[in-house]
């Protein structure tokens, strides 16, 4: 089973598109055909940024997301890294999917040192394609 990190652009852009590329992601989780890695700083900024007034998500929508994480994902506490990112705020994803072995799924792939590891929703597609 692949393993993933979900960046916080991931969670919005499925719930803004239900038939996007990231949704299409997202119920791969929910299908337990890919396993999530978060933490509880992960799980906060999901929550918070899914309620914020701008997006106007309902409370339901909102607890699919977060409740469907927390069923289905493995709760980590990752070793804080040292490698220089652009936004210290991204750091808890870069060291949840480096330690834990995760791919870490992101719309912002500029916010990230340049591995392997760390791609776009678009390139997780078509590596999953690849190995069918």
């Amino acid at each position: 089973m692949m393993k993933v990190t979900i960046d916080t652009n991931i969670i919005v852009s499925a719930a803004l598109s239900p038939l996007g590329k990231s949704a299409q992601i997202m119920n791969m989780v929910f299908d337990r055909k890919a396993r999530v890695y978060y933490n509880a700083e992960i799980l906060a900024e999901y929550e918070d940024v899914l309620s914020r007034p701008r997006f106007n998500f309902s409370t339901e929508k909102q607890n699919t997301f977060i409740e469907g994480i927390k069923r289905v994902g493995v709760l980590i506490e990752p070793t804080v890294s040292s490698m220089p990112l652009p936004d210290e705020t991204d750091r808890i994803f870069y060291d949840t999917a480096k330690e834990s072995g995760a791919l870490l799924i992101t719309g912002n792939i500029k916010h990230y040192p340049h591995e392997e590891f760390v791609m776009t929703p678009a390139n997780f597609l078509m590596l999953l394609d690849n190995e069918s």
